[in-house]
């Protein structure tokens, strides 16, 4: 059987970075913590933390250590959580990943309200474009934007994203409006991180190779340039949707829109059952739909 001796003291230093916090935070002396850390190094063979007069951080044996440990912890607050009846008031650590954009603009302000509706949470919101390994990296939910392509995670679908190819009054008026796929190629096309824009034609999607002047890897970038007349524009309705409603950009070739990708909650199979995982889909799913 297992020793938990010391895993507490361990998890609380690590997240702390301070033998003393640490203490502090369990309830007991700073001697106390550094005996259990010291126990636990010997028992494991391994050392787990480096030390200076300024400052504590985990070693390389030790990330790895923590995250196994903290996955561990949370399964018995999980546990401890079910037995307290405690789904309706869930507490504790709660992870969540998003895309930055979005992120910013439509779930930042939705974990906010959860977070004030549920005090007890200790809610850590990472904004990112890049997949990150949920398991790997300890993350309770990932928020994920069209196309799934990991089948080893539980998903739940929140909403829809529709994506426009439009650009200003301005462009148009000089360039034209384009009324097929094959006029795209005498246009220019502000291009973002793929060379490709995908549509449907006769009920089949098709991606057309798109080239232009400008190339940048922020939406919010390109929505700026279509804006100031520079080119057409492939983007979903959140970076666009108020300048179509203000006539500053106009939707062309509509019909030849592909069919709306999903908005995903991503999260491990192992948490599905979690009280507080469970809480916060549900209220991104109302919110969004």
């Amino acid at each position: 059987m297992s020793d938990w001796n010391g895993v507490s003291e361990f998890v609380a230093v690590s997240e702390t970075e301070s033998f003393t916090a640490a203490g502090k935070r369990l309830g007991i002396s700073t001697a106390q913590v550094s005996r259990q850390i010291t126990a636990l190094e010997a028992r494991l063979a391994a050392k787990l933390f480096y030390r200076t007069t300024r400052k504590v951080s985990l070693t390389d044996v030790g990330r790895v250590y923590y995250r196994h440990c903290r996955q561990v912890m949370d399964g018995l607050e999980e546990a401890e959580r079910a037995i307290s009846n405690l789904q309706s008031s869930p507490r504790g650590r709660l992870r969540i990943t998003a895309p930055v954009t979005y992120g910013e603009r439509t779930i930042a302000p939705l974990v906010n309200d959860f977070a004030l509706k549920y005090p007890e949470l200790e809610v850590q919101l990472h904004l990112t474009n890049q997949k990150i390994d949920l398991v790997e990296e300890g993350f309770d939910l990932a928020v994920r934007l069209g196309r799934l392509e990991d089948s080893s995670m539980m998903a739940k679908r929140l909403s829809s994203r529709t994506q426009y190819v439009c650009a200003a009054p301005e462009y148009l008026q000089a360039h034209g409006v384009p009324h097929s796929l094959s006029e795209l190629e005498r246009h220019n096309c502000l291009v973002g991180t793929l060379e490709f824009w995908r549509f449907q034609e006769s009920g089949k999607p098709r991606s057309i190779r798109v080239r232009g002047s400008l190339r940048c890897n922020s939406g919010q970038a390109l929505t700026d340039a279509a804006c100031k007349g520079l080119g057409l524009v492939q983007l979903p309705g959140y970076y666009v949707q108020r300048y179509l409603d203000r006539g500053e950009l106009v939707s062309v070739l509509d019909h030849f829109n592909e069919q709306d990708d999903g908005i995903w909650a991503l999260y491990p199979q192992n948490r599905h059952l979690s009280p507080k995982v469970r809480l916060l889909v549900d209220h991104l799913a109302e919110h969004l739909s």
